[in-house]
């Protein structure tokens, strides 16, 4: 799929406050950037930012990080966290990051911030065992054989994970794509990780749709009737 470019989407970016610029220079001391001493959660391939904005609003007692390669989609989370304002248009400083902070100076919601960053240099902005969770909603299937090493739930990103994620850590990852479920479930073995939690229909599992945020793609394709898989998993 074409990205459509965003013009000012770098200039926008570069003015939000939840945006951290050069997130290299915080590994291995993310939760003085929050300034809490909390669990940090991550997303990969965030887009729109409607799960980990709603995940980080439901648990403050955790820290949360969305990551986004494409400026062109990250700059609509910052949008979603600025009430709707166009904050990619030029002569919105005043809309842009003062938007994003409440009157004491205090972002509005303080245990969240964005990356651009792709998912492969992870180990250049986590230090080993920095990270609690990681969330994969919706990833990009890569439906071509041999494109597969690009797929976020790969042996080679499961590997990646185990780097950053602390001993018993866990990976959550939810999609619509049957084959893409199915690679992801033979992948595991391999890698050395195993299932704690496995559905190929979420929605019919009450007890798994407790506390559940649906993604923007979550919500389309259920109301299709398409069902939802997911796991969660382990070293």
């Amino acid at each position: 799929m074409r990205l459509r470019n965003i013009p000012g989407s770098e200039e926008a970016l570069a003015r939000s406050a939840y945006v951290i610029d050069e997130p290299e220079t915080a590994k291995g001391r993310w939760n003085e950037i929050f300034g809490e001493n909390a669990p940090l959660r991550i997303e990969i391939g965030m887009g729109k930012g409607r799960f980990i904005i709603e995940m980080a609003k439901r648990h403050p007692e955790c820290n949360f990080i969305g990551i986004e390669m494409y400026s062109s989609v990250l700059v609509r989370a910052v949008q979603k966290l600025n009430e709707g304002r166009h904050v990619w248009e030029e002569g919105t400083d005043a809309e842009g990051a003062e938007a994003e902070k409440n009157e004491d100076g205090v972002l509005r919601i303080p245990n969240l911030r964005l990356l651009r960053l792709d998912a492969k240099e992870l180990c250049q902005v986590f230090a080993p065992g920095e990270v609690d969770k990681i969330y994969l909603n919706f990833s990009d299937p890569w439906p071509k054989d041999r494109h597969a090493k690009r797929r976020l739930e790969s042996r080679s990103f499961l590997a990646l994970y185990d780097k950053v994620l602390r001993p018993g850590g866990t990976v959550e990852f939810k999609t619509d794509n049957r084959a893409l479920f199915d690679f992801a479930l033979e992948e595991l073995e391999p890698a050395g990780w195993q299932a704690e939690v496995m559905t190929f229909d979420l929605h019919a599992d009450e007890k798994l749709m407790e506390g559940n945020v649906m993604t923007e793609y979550e919500e389309k394709f259920s109301a299709k009737g398409n069902p939802i898989c997911k796991y969660i998993i382990h070293r």
